[in-house]
C-alpha cells in the first residue's frame, strides 16, 4: 500500500474527497474497459465507442463488471444528466441501472482469495456513488479498498465485527485500525 501525496491516505481511501484517490477509483474500472476494447476491437478508443457501451449495458451478464461499470460511466442518464448509475439515490434511471451492474460477471484475479474481486467490486461501486447509502457505509467501503486491492479479504467475522462497528459510530480512526490492523490476516 502506499500513502496519497494528496490527502495522506493508503490509495486510493480518500477517494471520494480527494481528486487523486478517486481518479485511481476510476483506474480500476477504465483499465478493465481499455483492455476490452484492445480485445475485443485492436485499439482503446473504436469508432463508435459509445455504440459499443449501449451493446455492453444491454448485456451485463455477458461481460466483466469493470467492462459493464466503465459503459455506464460513457452513457448519459436520461432523467438526472450525470453519467448512468452514479446520479443521485433519487433518480430512479440511476437506480435501474445501477442493480443491473450486478448481473455482470466477477472474475477474482491471480493470488487473490475468492470472494475478493465481489469485494472489491461492491467497495468500488458505494465509493463512485457515495449519495446512494449512509456515510458510515461509505467510510468503511473507501477504507476497504486499499486492503482489497492489496488482494486480502477480511474473514466473514473481521467484516461484520467491522461493519458493526461502523454502524455504531467508530471513528474513522477506529476504523482503519480495524481494517488496516487485521482484515485478512488469521
Amino acid at each position: 500500500m502506499r500513502r496519497c501525496d494528496g490527502c495522506g491516505h493508503w490509495e486510493p481511501a480518500g477517494a471520494h474527497r480527494c481528486e487523486r484517490c478517486a481518479a485511481l477509483v476510476d483506474e480500476i474500472v477504465e483499465e478493465g474497459w481499455r483492455a476490452f476494447l484492445e480485445r475485443e476491437f485492436g485499439t482503446a478508443a473504436p469508432p463508435g465507442e459509445r455504440l459499443v457501451a449501449e451493446m455492453v449495458v444491454d448485456e451485463p451478464d455477458r461481460h466483466p463488471w469493470r467492462v459493464v461499470d466503465a459503459a455506464y460511466d460513457r452513457l448519459t442518464c436520461p432523467e438526472c444528466g450525470g453519467r448512468l448509475s452514479r446520479g443521485p439515490a433519487t433518480c430512479a434511471s440511476c437506480n435501474l441501472a445501477d442493480g443491473f451492474r450486478y448481473s455482470a460477471i466477477e472474475i477474482d484475479r491471480p493470488g487473490v482469495p475468492p470472494g475478493n474481486e465481489h469485494a472489491l467490486r461492491v467497495n468500488v461501486a458505494v465509493t463512485r456513488r457515495p449519495g446512494g447509502v449512509s456515510a458510515a457505509e461509505v467510510l468503511l467501503r473507501r477504507l476497504s479498498l486499499p486492503i482489497l486491492l492489496d488482494g486480502l479479504l477480511p474473514t466473514r467475522a473481521q467484516a461484520q465485527a467491522t461493519k458493526a462497528a461502523a454502524n455504531d459510530g467508530a471513528t474513522e480512526a477506529e476504523l482503519a485500525a480495524l481494517v488496516y490492523g487485521v482484515w485478512g490476516r488469521d
